[in-house]
């Protein structure tokens, strides 16, 4: 029997096949001094800044977005993750978590900060050279530059590698670079842009490109149907000259800067929807608790219950994956040997959770998006006229399954990224998967215990889960191969299987921690895990059935529907007494209440 290994010790995806201690685990309980210094950092700026200035940014007021930016630099906010010599405080990954989800208190804000910390800064200190590290990070980290990123173009938007944009190599060693970037966040009023361009046609590479060299120049302002604070433009390139020391990393290697930038662009924006969830959980409690109805609070109506349960239960174990996910990336970082001043351990750790980052973009806006639906829908009438706050959230929080990589792209990269690390070797998954065909295959398959610790029950429903990923993927590449890629709606039920069963498993694991630690609040851990569970094997075995139904027909069909009847016997739990506790909790304090 396998023992369960410290989560210091795995690599991207062994959660799917190895157990994991509870005491382990990264959690929000296990914030330091720091992280809550960092916190409340954060929320004064957002709060006592950003917000106030809401309605100037709406109206394209650059000039303030600029002033803000040079606040937001000066408390490090830019800097979590970029060493001191650059200008930077040099945080772990939890701090930058920590600050992506205080951002999104201002949506078109964090769309702005992202676009500076995550997408300009980050690559520069990952591939730059050091003299371009010397000379562009200070300025963007303290917020005196703005900072941009074009990749996107009018034909090219998740097939990045299409883009149109030329660099034309020079005798002298310069390039000449033409082409249109589109949506460009910031586009407006910055000064460095990290620009992708096919040199000489054919080699997808990237330049630090300044505003102030000629042939830069911004166009209109999309007029958007949400994220009014921010600016969005296409950026022209005509023939603008760029040195050959502004190329960033090698020639035809810009797919790396690109796709490891979205990687930890992908997490942080998840790490942002929480915490926009998280705000829609406050003010729909808030506003449930005044509303009356019938002379009586509709906190107090069953129906009303069930949406802040649900919406309390499905932040929990996202706000669970996250946390978790920041831990592993940070161990991956402090266990690697590095030089001073060395992005090579950040670039290497997000490379190894690529699969992970992807599900937190996906599941982070899609747990925003519902939970915005629901705060709606509590205010009622309020809640769709721009006096009320769930209007603006409801267009701000629609680019999110959109930006950083569609969710569909996203859906296609989580089982595919997993697929090639097991190819490779690099994670046992086709041996773990065959071992449960021979599993299933065994007449004298049998239910294990549950056991009599805390959430054995949902411990062992999480574990079938796991299995379920391995039949279906198993199945997958069976009957596909190499042309496994082409059937994107089987990937599409995989990476929804492995989205719910990383985020149960999470859940699990944090209750399980905070029930060990004798936490005052651990029964409510307990009861969102539940309902996590409860519910995400109801999603697993609906994906499972449609993708075996889609590989296989007849005798095949059903004789794999009955192995996933054998591996998938979760009882329900009574979710409607778990989600009136945790609604009653949320309505007393006021808000999410972890």
């Amino acid at each position: 029997m396998a023992t369960a290994t410290k989560e210091a010790a795995v690599r991207g995806g062994a959660w799917l096949i190895e157990p994991t201690d509870p005491s382990t685990v990264m959690t929000p309980e296990k914030l330091t001094d720091e992280h809550k210094l960092i916190h409340q950092t954060a929320t004064e700026f957002i709060n006592g800044e950003v917000i106030p200035a809401t309605g100037r940014l709406e109206q394209k007021d650059w000039a303030l977005q600029r002033e803000l930016i040079k606040k937001c630099g000066s408390l490090g906010l830019f800097g979590t993750n970029i060493p001191e010599e650059y200008g930077g405080v040099d945080l772990d990954k939890i701090s930058t978590l920590i600050v992506s989800e205080v951002i999104s208190g201002h949506a078109s804000f964090a769309t702005t900060f992202g676009a500076q910390a995550n997408l300009t800064v980050l690559p520069i200190y990952m591939f730059g050279t050091e003299a371009q590290k010397q000379h562009y990070l200070p300025g963007l980290v303290s917020g005196e530059l703005a900072g941009a990123y074009g990749l996107s173009e009018s034909g090219s938007g998740s097939d990045a590698l299409g883009a149109k944009t030329k660099a034309m190599k020079q005798p002298d060693g310069s390039y000449v670079l033409s082409g249109e970037k589109m949506w460009i966040s910031n586009g407006g009023f910055a000064d460095v842009f990290i620009i992708f361009a096919k040199v000489d046609g054919e080699h997808f590479s990237a330049f630090i490109v300044e505003r102030k060299w000629p042939g830069v120049s911004s166009g209109k302002e999309e007029h958007k149907l949400g994220l009014h604070g921010s600016s969005t433009t296409p950026i022209i390139l005509q023939d603008v000259r760029v040195p050959a020391d502004a190329l960033l990393g090698e020639v035809g290697k810009g797919h790396k800067i690109a796709f490891n930038v979205l990687n930890f662009g992908r997490f942080k924006l998840g790490a942002m929807c929480s915490g926009g969830t998280k705000i829609n959980i406050r003010e729909a409690a808030k506003y449930a608790a005044s509303r009356k109805q019938f002379n009586t609070p509709i906190a107090s109506f069953g129906a009303i219950k069930h949406k802040l349960g649900e919406m309390t239960a499905r932040a929990y174990a996202l706000d669970s994956m996250l946390y978790r996910t920041a831990g592993l990336i940070e161990r991956r970082i402090a266990a690697s040997p590095k030089q001073a001043n060395d992005g090579t351990p950040t670039l290497q750790a997000l490379e190894e959770f690529a699969v992970e980052a992807s599900i937190a973009k996906v599941l982070g806006s899609e747990t925003l998006d519902f939970a915005i639906d629901e705060n709606l829908q509590i205010h009622g009438g309020n809640g769709f006229v721009h006096d009320y706050p769930p209007e603006g959230h409801y267009r701000d929080a629609r680019v999110n399954r959109i930006f950083e990589g569609t969710n569909e792209i996203n859906r296609l990269l989580i089982p595919g990224m997993l697929m090639k690390k097991a190819v490779k070797g690099e994670l046992p998954l086709l041996a773990a998967a065959k071992a449960l065909q021979d599993e299933i295959m065994s007449p004298s398959m049998g239910v294990p215990d549950d056991g009599d610790g805390v959430l054995a029950a949902e411990a062992r429903a999480v574990a079938a889960c796991k299995k379920v990923v391995l039949m279906v993927a198993g199945t997958a590449m069976q009957r596909y191969g190499q042309k496994l890629e082409q059937e994107q709606e089987v990937l599409s039920f995989l990476a929804d299987i492995l989205i719910d069963a990383y985020s149960a498993d999470s859940a699990v694991l944090r209750a399980q921690d905070a029930a060990g630690r004798q936490l005052s609040n651990a029964s409510l851990h307990e009861d969102a895990a539940r309902v996590a569970v409860n519910e995400a094997a109801g999603r697993i075995e609906l994906a499972a059935r449609s993708a075996l139904a889609a590989m296989a027909d007849g005798d095949v069909l059903r004789t794999q529907l009955a192995a996933l009847r054998r591996l998938l016997k979760v009882t329900p739990v009574n979710t409607v007494a778990l989600r009136r506790r945790l609604a009653d909790a949320t309505v007393a304090k006021g808000g999410y209440v972890f």
